[in-house]
Formats: C-alpha cells, sequence, structure tokens
C-alpha cells in the first residue's frame, strides 16, 4: 500500500480524504495545513492521519503527495519534497505561469529521482491536445464562463458589480500565462490547457462572468495538423467553494489514486 501526504485541506483536500479512506491501494497518512490549524485538524482525524505544520514534522516519507493549497504551496513544499524522492500530483497548474518555476519543479524531479503530474483539473481532451502538439498545433483558444459570484474574491469585481450583474460581461481577454497570474483561484483550467498544448504565452484565453449560466462552462478549440477539436464541459461547483469544479476535485483523487495504479488511462 503506498503512503501518501496531502497538502491543504479546502474543498479539494477534504473530498480527496472522504474519497480515499478505506482504499486498499493507497493510504493518506499525513496532511499538511497551516500551523494555526494543526492542532484542530489533530483533532478532528482522531489520530488516522498524522497532521504537520511543515515538512520537518514528517516522521516518515511518503511515497507520493497531492498538492491542492494553492500558488505558495508549490515552491515551499512540491520543490523539496521532488528533490526528495516523492512524486506529486499538483492542483494549483496555475502557479507554472510564473516564470522559471517549471524549469525548477523539472530540475528538481530530475534531482531526486521523481515525477510530477499536473493534475487534468476541471477540463477533458487534455490527452489529445497534448498528442495533437507532436503533429503540430496552430491554435489553442480557451474560454471560461462562470456565474458571476464565481468571481468574487477576483479582479473581475473592479471590472464589473457582480452582485447585480444582468448580463455576461468579459473580464478577461488575454495570454494563458497573464490569466493565470491574475485569476490564480480561477484559471487553473487555462494553464492547464495551455501547458498541453501550445504554452502560456501562445494561447488566447477569455473569462467571462454571465448570470445566465448556473455552472462553471469550460470550452476549448484547438487547430492544427491533426485537424480540429471542440470539447465543452459544463461542471457542477462544489457546494463548499463555488470557484471550483466538482470535476478538478476528482482529478486529484485520481491523480493520487494513478501512483498506485497498476494501470493508469
Amino acid at each position: 500500500m503506498k503512503r501518501a501526504l496531502v497538502i491543504g485541506y479546502g474543498a479539494i483536500g477534504r473530498m480527496v480524504l472522504e474519497s480515499l479512506a478505506g482504499d486498499a491501494a493507497l493510504r493518506v497518512t499525513h496532511l499538511l495545513e497551516r500551523p494555526s490549524r494543526k492542532d484542530a485538524l489533530s483533532r478532528a482525524m482522531g489520530g488516522g492521519i498524522q497532521v504537520i505544520g511543515g515538512l520537518d514534522e514528517l516522521d516518515a516519507l511518503p511515497e507520493c503527495a497531492l498538492e491542492c493549497a494553492g500558488h505558495g504551496a508549490v515552491v515551499a513544499y512540491v520543490v523539496p519534497l521532488l528533490e526528495r524522492g516523492v512524486n506529486v500530483a499538483l492542483v494549483s497548474v496555475g502557479a507554472l505561469a510564473e516564470p522559471g518555476l517549471p524549469e525548477k519543479l523539472e530540475a528538481a524531479a530530475r534531482e531526486g529521482g521523481s515525477q510530477i503530474t499536473l493534475a487534468s483539473g476541471a477540463v477533458g481532451g487534455l490527452d489529445a491536445i497534448a498528442a495533437a502538439r507532436v503533429g503540430g498545433l496552430d491554435e489553442v483558444i480557451y474560454t471560461g464562463r462562470k456565474p458571476p459570484l464565481g468571481w468574487r474574491g477576483s479582479p473581475a469585481e473592479s471590472k464589473v458589480d457582480l452582485e447585480s450583474l444582468a448580463q455576461a460581461a468579459v473580464i478577461y481577454e488575454g495570454s494563458a500565462r497573464e490569466a493565470a497570474r491574475l485569476y490564480p483561484k480561477n484559471a487553473n483550467v487555462a494553464a492547464t490547457v495551455s501547458l498541453a498544448g501550445l504554452g502560456l504565452d501562445r494561447t488566447q484565453v477569455t473569462l467571462i462572468a454571465d448570470p445566465a449560466v448556473t455552472r462553471n462552462v469550460h470550452h476549448v478549440i484547438a487547430r492544427g495538423a491533426f485537424g480540429e477539436m471542440e470539447i465543452t464541459l459544463s461542471g457542477n461547483p462544489l457546494p463548499q467553494n463555488p470557484k471550483t469544479s466538482s470535476l478538478a476535485a476528482y482529478a486529484a483523487v485520481r491523480a493520487l489514486r494513478d501512483f498506485a495504479a497498476p494501470v493508469r488511462f
């Protein structure tokens, strides 16, 4: 049985722990959270999972880890874990828009003989986009559409009145790199699509606040030597966090389970 560390106990982290309870091939042995939450979470876990506030508190090195704690955790925890030989699945893919960070992660993985997996998040078809890249991609366009309140806490608040918005409004147009920088809690999908295909700077992104939708809608168009593909996914948000699609949480569970799976898709 593989031992796993989960970094972050937000909406995704909670679902991951719930989904993996009793898993025959993988056991979450450690949960890393802010030191201020450590004591309360330790009591809540009842001793079944060791709650730590930093990697120096690990009593044993896990074989794999899942990051679902936000961009700051990627540098603080993912890099040293990779250097120590721990395979890591990354949820906060938008963090890779930071210049130099992808190279730093790759170097850490090479040093530790480990592997980093980019969780597919709230969108599908990434395998097809990555395969199409082999033959040559000409264009990849991503459009993300969410209910207005799904953009709360983002720069969208300075562009439109999210509380009273009556019709769809474009809140961002530009590159995937800038989308991930400005909307780190909302634009992980844009970053993931771009990294599968043309990269952060050549992928076109449009983000929309739309009062006519009740779900998070992701639309991808890709064109190249293979032909053309169009993908639309309308996902239910997590009840605990409307900024996050349920599928993103399921993808996190799958990414962690893949480390222990004899067959992977």
